[in-house]
């Protein structure tokens, strides 16, 4: 029986203490239901252990040397995780101890953790123009889950319309998580132009038992449909809600989609302020008026101010509480476990610091840089940008016509230490620019394809 350093109560003496205490005489007594037919039998083939930090040091630091991150090479990855600027300010806030802990951001005293959340929600509420705005979920993905449970619980009805190009994982994460109570009807755009099929739509309300009618803004291919501003009168006419995805920085320069009516708004926060790590940082938001038929379905905490027992003092706690699985356990109306409300607080610091000015700022610099990008990528020969006339931000779709396939193109950037677009096909890949982007970047970008895909 041997000490180890990093696996604590190894110490013979104080594990034969323990198992006293618990009344058992060995560790192999805890798995004694397990049967032998399926139990390993052997040891582990692992390698001699490092018994010294300076050798564990080593050894960690040499495994991620041999990785290539994003920080170090020029990428054009986006689909859902993205390259922003993270001012110095907000990762200095949110590694304050008050709220940098080892659950969630979740410590158990409120060291103006409570504030700092509903000061989130606010600002998310302005930028939204909606009135309720949710403690971030796990992810956007959860995020539009969630939000079209809500929407299936306020209808009654029992199908779901996906009516815009969505990312195959947030339709996986969709379809297991409404699959005991919906059927997902998945819309198919125009192969052409990559824009909402109007015509089909409407037939599919016709047909009758329509909970939602969701739609992403921009879409998966990154397209910011002008049908969206329709939707919502095609679905409230049927009786159903809209439902719309949108990626929050892009709402400095598009209006959001309560002013274009949708009921509820959901998307991710990963680009206001956190880091892209390892396909993350990620917290979902869900956002709706401020009516009971709406905040009655909420599953996730909700942060308000409170009147105190001092007199004219307001503090900071849950709101309607009695909603959630914390309260009623398996009567809730979705189970809630760990949040990401951490995340929360970074994105509530981003847009403090950004203000109105600076999302019309980024805004801007997107789109710009996204068309540019389109324009300058479609002139080289060999590639095309299937849906160039529709408006785009950040992602947008190419098309290889040569011989090398989307993989093949991407590796053959990744020799220059370039990282490619997402590849959707044989010879399609997602591409995407942000304000990280310069025209010099976009344009080595170009030289390089123009000598990979001849």
């Amino acid at each position: 029986m041997s000490v180890h350093p990093y696996i604590p109560n190894s110490v013979p003496e104080i594990k034969r203490q323990m198992l006293a205490a618990i009344g058992a005489s060995s560790v192999e007594d805890f798995y004694a239901d397990i049967p032998e037919s399926i139990r390993f039998g052997r040891p582990l083939d692992m390698p001699p252990p490092l018994r010294s930090e300076a050798e564990l040091t080593r050894h960690v630091g040499g495994l991620l040397a041999r990785n290539t991150g994003t920080r170090e090479a020029l990428s054009f990855l986006g689909a859902g995780c993205y390259p922003h600027y993270v001012p110095a300010v907000v990762d200095e806030v949110v590694n304050r101890s008050e709220f940098l802990t080892a659950y969630a951001g979740e410590p158990y005293e409120d060291h103006g953790r409570f504030q700092a959340l509903w000061e989130y929600q606010s600002l998310m509420g302005e930028l939204l123009e909606m009135d309720v705005v949710n403690v971030p979920v796990y992810d956007g993905y959860q995020a539009s889950a969630t939000a079209l449970r809500m929407a299936g619980r306020i209808t009654g009805a029992r199908r779901l319309l996906l009516v815009t190009a969505i990312d195959p994982g947030k339709l996986s994460k969709i379809d297991d998580y409404v699959r005991p109570v919906h059927d997902l009807v998945i819309v198919p755009v125009d192969p052409d132009t990559g824009l909402v099929d109007t015509a089909a739509v409407q037939a599919e309300l016709a047909a009758g038992d329509v909970a939602a009618v969701y739609a992403e803004a921009p879409s998966a291919s990154g397209i910011i449909d002008p049908a969206l501003t329709s939707l919502a009168g095609l679905a409230h006419d049927a009786g159903a809600l809209y439902v719309v995805g949108c990626n929050p920085i892009s709402l400095g320069v598009v209006a959001p989609p309560s002013a274009y009516g949708a009921d509820i708004v959901c998307g991710d926060i990963q680009p206001l302020g956190l880091h892209m790590a390892y396909g993350g940082l990620n917290g979902g938001f869900i956002a709706t008026r401020d009516e009971e038929k709406f905040v009655a379905e909420y599953p996730s905490r909700l942060f308000g101010l409170a009147p105190t027992r001092v007199e004219g003092e307001y503090g900071f706690g849950d709101v309607a509480y009695e909603r959630t699985s914390f309260a009623v356990r398996e009567e809730g109306r979705e189970w809630v476990g760990t949040a990401a409300a951490l995340n929360g607080i970074t994105a509530g610091v981003y847009l403090a610091l950004m203000g109105p000015q600076g999302m019309r700022e980024i805004g801007e610099t997107i789109m710009a840089n996204t068309r540019y990008a389109l324009r300058r990528l479609a002139e080289v020969p060999g590639i095309e940008a299937p849906y160039a006339d529709a408006p785009h931000f950040a992602d947008f779709t190419l098309a290889f016509t040569g011989a090398r396939t989307a993989a093949e193109v991407n590796e053959a950037l990744l020799a220059h230490d370039i990282f490619g677009g997402r590849v959707l096909s044989e010879d399609k890949a997602l591409y995407c620019v942000t304000e990280m982007h310069t025209k010099d970047d976009i344009d080595r970008l170009a030289g390089l394809l123009e000598e990979i895909v001849k």
